[in-house]
C-alpha cells in the first residue's frame, strides 16, 4: 500500500498544468487557467470549465486531482482507480473522468493502456429526525466516540447473554462485535441512498446485522467444539452427502459464493455481499432446524453434515473479512 497526502502533489502542480497545455487543453477564462471538458455546459449552455488556477495564481482541489490521477496512471501503471466520497461530489468527478479522458491520461477501456475510472458515491447517515446524525446537542458524531459506544453497548449485550465468558475474552469480543455492527450497518445499505443510524438494530441479534452473522459462526463453533469432545474430527476431508431439502438449499447457497465476490468486486457494491451472507446464515438456521448434526441417525451423516457446517463457518468468516468484520469463537 502506498500512502499519499494532498501535500505530496504540491510541487507538480505546475508540471499538469505544463501538460495540459501541451494536449491543447489549457485556457484562459477571466484570468484564471481552465480546461472545458466534453459534453459539459452550464444553464445558458455555454461550455463549464473545470479551473484549474485561479487569476491569483492559487490552485484547487482540480489541480490536485488531476496530479494524483496522473501518479497513479503514470508511475504507479493503475488500471482501475476507485474514489470513495459523498455523493455530493459526483458532477466533479464526472468532470474529473472526462478530463482525464480528453487529455489522454486515461484510455478508455478496452483500448490499449484502458483504465477504469469509478466514482463509489454514498449516501449520508441519518439520526431519527431523518437529519444528518448528530449528538444530542447538535455536534457532529465522532467516530472514536461512535466506536466506544458500540463496544459498551456490545459489551452490555454479551454480559447477559454470556455472563460466564472471562472478561479478557469479553472485551475482545465486545470491540469485535462492536466495530463490526457499525461497518455492517454502512455495508449493508445501498450506498447511494441515505439510511437512519438506530443502536438496537445495528446490534440486533436478529435480521440483517453483523452480529447475526457473527452468532451464525458462533454456534457453528460451538458444534464443533462438542464434537471434539465426543472424539469427532469436524473438518476432516470427505464426502457431504446431500439428502434434505435444507442441506441442498444450504450447497446451492454456498455454491453462490464466488459469484457473488466477483460481482460486488465489479459493481464496488457491497450490500449484495451482504444481502449474500445474511442469506446463507439464514439457510443455515433452516439447515440446523431441520437436520440433526451431532445427533444426527448415523456417523456418516453426522460426519457429512459436520462438513457442510465448516464450509458455512469458513464463509461467513471469509466474507465478513472481505467488509473488514471479524469473527469471534464465543459471544
Amino acid at each position: 500500500l502506498e500512502y499519499r497526502g494532498e501535500s505530496a502533489y504540491n510541487d507538480d502542480l505546475p508540471n499538469v498544468l505544463a501538460d495540459l497545455a501541451a494536449a491543447g487543453q489549457l485556457h484562459e477564462s477571466d484570468g484564471a487557467k481552465v480546461v472545458y471538458p466534453a459534453g459539459f455546459a452550464g444553464r445558458d449552455g455555454e461550455p463549464m470549465p473545470m479551473i484549474v488556477q485561479k487569476s491569483d495564481g492559487g490552485f484547487l482541489y482540480a489541480t490536485t486531482d488531476l496530479a494524483a490521477a496522473r501518479y497513479r496512471l503514470r508511475v504507479l501503471r493503475a488500471d482501475r482507480v476507485i474514489y470513495v466520497t459523498d455523493a455530493r461530489q459526483g458532477p466533479h468527478f464526472a468532470m474529473l473522468f472526462q478530463v482525464l479522458r480528453q487529455v489522454g491520461w486515461a484510455p478508455s477501456p478496452p483500448a490499449p493502456g484502458g483504465v477504469r475510472l469509478d466514482h463509489v458515491a454514498f449516501g449520508m447517515i441519518l439520526g431519527h429526525d431523518r437529519r444528518p446524525f448528530k449528538t444530542r446537542s447538535g455536534e457532529t458524531v465522532k467516530l472514536a466516540d461512535a466506536i466506544t459506544e458500540a463496544e459498551e453497548r456490545a459489551e452490555a449485550i454479551i454480559r447477559t447473554k454470556n455472563p460466564d465468558l472471562p472478561e479478557a475474552d469479553r472485551k475482545h469480543a465486545a470491540h469485535v462485535i462492536g466495530v463490526g455492527a457499525m461497518k455492517y450497518a454502512d455495508l449493508s445499505s445501498e450506498r447511494i441512498k441515505d439510511y437512519t443510524f438506530d443502536w438496537d438494530r445495528v446490534l440486533a441479534l436478529e435480521g440483517n446485522t453483523a452480529p447475526y452473522l457473527q452468532n451464525a459462526y458462533v454456534r457453528i463453533r460451538s458444534i464443533f467444539r462438542k464434537a471434539e469432545a465426543q472424539g469427532c474430527q469436524p473438518d476432516a476431508p470427505g464426502r457431504i452427502g446431500v439428502s434434505h431439502p435444507a442441506e441442498r438449499a444450504l450447497v446451492l447457497r454456498l455454491a453462490q459464493f464466488p459469484q457473488v465476490v466477483y460481482g460486488v468486486a465489479d459493481s464496488l457494491e457491497p450490500h449484495r455481499l451482504c444481502n449474500y451472507l445474511y442469506e446463507l446464515a439464514s439457510s443455515y438456521h433452516g439447515f440446523y432446524e431441520n437436520c440433526p448434526v451431532l445427533t444426527a441417525p448415523d456417523a456418516a451423516t453426522r460426519d457429512s453434515r459436520l462438513r457442510l457446517s465448516g464450509l458455512v463457518a469458513r464463509t461467513l468468516a471469509t466474507g465478513l473479512g472481505l467488509l473488514g468484520i471479524g469473527t469471534v469463537e464465543q459471544m
